[in-house]
């Protein structure tokens, strides 16, 4: 575990694709510690189990915040919320509904209620602090198909935007949102394997793959890790790759 003093990264989904990059990119000494569903840690990683689709979820992965800095005081920490998911792709009102409120709930709703809690976390104490939503395209691009998934993008990014002015204001927290670009992941290879029914725009993510588009997630890692170690002004809704081309 941290030590009084040293440093301490959370990241969401950090069982696979960028959040797994991100987990192992860490520039700097510091205990990491993946949230996911799924993760069962290594690479020097802890592991917290919870299911973040699922709010019952959220009040014990907030007293685990709450309680890695009461009892280690990290000098440094930063918690990042790469979590997502494409499922159900479909048009709204066709889905599943169960797998449709999921979505909406792990995509929008739970990098809410797990920033207000890193907040509530680090308030008051000394040290150097950031918050990091893991954006998207789709935020600001419609795509059908994905409904739910673009607007909790979206969601996301207009939380930073306010939230990061109130910590201007009061806290002094580094509140940001980061677009990684496309990359090579699982989910990509979900999107290729959906219709052109349940999503029109497929055959351009074909062609991405194709034309060798798709960026390594290890290389998105390191780019976002060091726009984060140069400095982001609170607030700001960036894509990496207008602030680090690589």
């Amino acid at each position: 575990m941290v030590s009084e003093g040293e440093s301490l990264v959370v990241i969401t989904g950090a069982s696979s694709g960028l959040g797994r990059a991100l987990a192992r990119a860490v520039p700097f000494p510091a205990t990491v510690v993946d949230i996911s569903r799924s993760g069962v840690g290594g690479d020097g990683i802890e592991h917290l189990t919870a299911d973040l689709s699922d709010p019952t979820a959220w009040p014990d992965v907030g007293d685990q915040i709450h309680r890695l800095f009461s009892v280690y005081q990290p000098a440094r920490a930063v918690f990042i919320h790469a979590a997502g998911t494409l499922n159900p792709i479909g048009f709204a009102g066709e889905v599943d509904t169960a797998a449709y409120s999921r979505n909406v709930l792990l995509n929008s709703a739970a990098g809410q209620v797990l920033g207000h809690m890193f907040l509530s976390a680090v308030r008051g104490r000394e040290g150097s602090f950031q918050l990091v939503m893991i954006s998207s395209g789709a935020a600001r691009s419609v795509y059908p198909g994905w409904s739910a998934y673009g607007a909790g993008k979206a969601a996301l990014d207009q939380w930073v935007r306010n939230v990061g002015a109130e910590q201007k204001t009061r806290g002094g927290v580094a509140v940001v949102s980061i677009a990684p670009g496309v990359l090579a992941t699982a989910m990509q290879e979900q999107i290729r394997k959906t219709s052109e029914t349940d999503f029109p725009e497929v055959a351009r993510f074909h062609s991405l793959h194709e034309e060798d588009r798709l960026a390594d997630p290890a290389e998105a890692a390191a780019r976002i890790w060091r726009a984060l170690e140069a400095g982001i002004e609170s607030g700001s809704v960036v894509d990496i790759r207008d602030l680090d081309p690589g």
